[in-house]
């Protein structure tokens, strides 16, 4: 019975780390993804398994602001921020495929390499880490280094939005694998920035729509002062 006990954080800990390869996979599929409605849904999916990583986490190391950080995740990234994507691109009818700057294959070589970036970048620091999921800080910094490629590789603007919230996202999971989260204040004010920020960037984007008839970024190359 005691061996029984002993084995549970080790399970959790194994748990966690499938979460994170899941994280990661979900970076790779947004990074292959043509059509927006379904990078939302992926990066819906993302929301999912960092709530299920930080509520693990929390209850393995017994940090229970983790759960206060899991269920502003839930509400945030699960439901609001989808939902508010939903109804930004049935306002702008922007269903179509997404154009991206390189092919699928090309793309994808270049995220394998970043991958493989990431891991060498993560371990001296992971090998100093005492925390129980010390090998997932490769994958983080994977997440974040995809979707920032994901931003560079897009040429609308809704992808790179999705992009930026996909990155924040590896960031967090960075932040709760290895320090065990952030202070909630520091949490909530993360939190409100994202919020604001995509309603800033959502009337960025009606702007781009009604002046070019386009969400194409490379559009404002052209903008000149008077």
């Amino acid at each position: 019975m005691a061996s029984h006990f002993l084995n549970i954080p080790t399970l959790i800990g194994q748990i966690i780390n499938l979460l994170a390869s899941i994280l990661l996979i979900l970076s790779f599929a947004m990074l292959s993804q043509r059509r927006i409605l379904s990078l939302i849904h992926l990066y819906m999916f993302q929301g999912m398994a960092l709530v299920a990583a930080t509520l693990l986490i929390g209850y393995t190391t017994d940090q229970p602001h983790l759960y206060y950080s899991a269920a502003l995740t839930l509400v945030l990234k699960v439901i609001l921020i989808p939902i508010l994507l939903h109804r930004l691109i049935n306002r702008l009818n922007v269903r179509w495929d997404v154009e991206t700057l390189l092919n699928i294959p090309t793309t994808m070589l270049i995220g394998i390499g970043v991958v493989i970036l990431s891991f060498y970048l993560a371990s001296p620091i992971s090998r100093l880490s005492a925390t129980i999921v010390h090998s997932t800080l490769g994958i983080a910094l994977a997440c974040v280094l995809l979707s920032f490629m994901m931003m560079i590789a897009r040429s609308k603007a809704v992808p790179q939005v999705i992009g930026f919230l996909s990155m924040e996202n590896g960031l967090f999971f960075a932040a709760t694998a290895t320090v065990y989260g952030m202070p909630m204040v520091v949490e909530l004010g993360i939190a409100l920035d994202v919020l604001v920020g995509i309603l800033i960037l959502g009337v960025f984007m009606f702007q781009i729509r009604e002046r070019f008839d386009s969400l194409d970024v490379h559009h404002l190359e052209t903008l000149k002062e008077d």
